[in-house]
């Protein structure tokens, strides 16, 4: 996964007309580092979607525009509109995280 950086790359990647998930981190989150034991499985299963990963304490005010709240947080963009949303409680197992993308096939 590429890590998004800028307000402005965030901007051009949601908006590129295809399915994009952005991965809400932290460097001090346990949960997240926990999600990372098992994400790389799931990133493969799913790879007709293209995966970010956005480090919240960098850049807020994505994270407060979309209402991420707690991470680990999967939020899933297409055509510049958020169309899905994982929150941190419900994204500590690789089921639950395969569950919610199921939706998304």
């Amino acid at each position: 996964m590429k890590e998004i950086k800028t307000v402005d790359v965030f901007e051009e990647i949601i908006n590129n007309g295809e399915i994009n998930i952005v991965k809400f981190f932290t460097t001090w989150c346990p949960d997240c580092t926990r999600m990372d034991m098992f994400i790389d499985d799931i990133v493969e299963a799913n790879n007709d979607k293209t995966w970010y990963t956005l480090n919240k304490d960098e850049l807020p005010e994505i994270a407060e525009k979309y209402d991420v709240m707690g991470i680990p947080s999967l939020l899933i963009f297409k055509n510049g509109e958020k169309i899905g949303h994982l929150h941190s409680a419900n994204a500590k197992t690789p089921e639950q995280v395969e569950e919610f993308l199921a939706a998304y096939k």
